[in-house]
């Protein structure tokens, strides 16, 4: 079974094209959502307080995601600390999900910071999707309701969209009107190889 990663920068459109590879069958394990269940474990909370202290915590004692984003998201130390949190049980996860499609031809892995953290070193073929900058905040200004000086950001902390695009095996631009499907469709063919 090949592991493929799935990057891009935020706004770009991933999960659309993960989902057009899950419409072919494909399995796809995404980060963002695996490691975002830990905020709900009474050991990895307590280390986030251990980290971060009391203010990212909500009065009901529940992580204020919020908070904690524009904490890390305003200094890179912190955030490499809470990554080094996250990232070792996300591919614990990664590991026993490969184990239960381990009779698949490829899964995919999706992540916005593949290539940052070296995740793409575990993976046998990376996909980078791309979009420009300008249209990926326009994206994201209309569907998160955000400020642009807010999406830059958090934008700031990830590898430009064009590092990922240079360092991908395989590229798909998703603009409106481009043939995203066929793009995944050919994507396909020749991970099934």
């Amino acid at each position: 079974m090949i592991k493929v990663g799935i990057t891009g920068g935020i706004g770009c459109g991933k999960s659309t094209v993960a989902a057009e590879f899950g419409r072919r069958g494909i399995a796809c394990f995404v980060a963002d959502t695996v490691a975002g269940a830990y905020y709900s474990d009474r050991d990895f909370l307590s280390s986030v307080r251990s980290l971060l202290g009391d203010g990212v915590f909500l009065p009901d004692g529940t992580a204020d995601k919020r908070a904690i984003a524009a904490r890390v998201f305003t200094d890179k130390g912190m955030l490499s600390r809470l990554n080094a949190l996250v990232h070792p049980r996300v591919m614990a996860d990664f590991d026993r999900f490969c184990q239960q499609h381990d009779s698949d031809s490829y899964v995919l892995f999706e992540s916005a910071i593949l290539f940052d953290y070296g995740f793409d070193r575990m993976m046998d073929r990376t996909i980078c999707v791309y979009l420009s900058l300008e249209e990926r905040i326009s994206r994201l200004m209309k569907r998160d309701g955000g400020d642009e000086i807010a999406i830059r950001a958090r934008m700031v902390n990830q590898m430009p969209a064009e590092e990922m695009m240079m360092r991908a095996d395989y590229v798909v631009l998703n603009y409106e009107g481009n043939p995203r499907s066929r793009q995944v469709e050919y994507i396909d063919r020749c991970l099934r190889r």
